[in-house]
């Protein structure tokens, strides 16, 4: 049984799989049904964590919208994710980025990686 699942889940996995990193700002494509019609909305933030692994991977995205924080969660693999474009790398020294949760303003800002 432990394999029949194993080989259910690997079939559904992306092929490409985005490479970004927790503090890193991104744009995630998803696609949102409205009745019949689909489009795709942009969402664009900070990772706050990336959890999981196999098909079960999941990223969190915080951005700051009218003055409130909105998260959200997306699962890597999930055919609603179009695509995620890295905007600009993260310098961080940490895997989740819980503390940015109550900070407002430049205070909430991760400093930029710099190559």
């Amino acid at each position: 049984m432990n394999e029949i699942i194993k080989n259910i889940e690997a079939e559904q996995l992306k092929k490409e799989v985005p490479q970004f990193n927790v503090g890193d700002t991104v744009r995630v494509h998803a696609k949102i049904k409205e009745g019949t019609r689909e489009r795709i909305q942009v969402f664009e933030g900070t990772v706050l964590k990336k959890q999981g692994g196999s098909s079960r991977a999941t990223f969190t995205v915080r951005k700051n919208s009218n003055g409130i924080g909105v998260e959200k969660t997306w699962p890597l693999h999930s055919p609603f994710v179009e695509k995620v474009e890295v905007v600009r790398l993260g310098k961080v020294r940490r895997a989740k980025l819980y503390y940015l949760r109550d900070r407002v303003g430049k205070k909430a800002k991760v400093k930029e990686l710099v190559k």
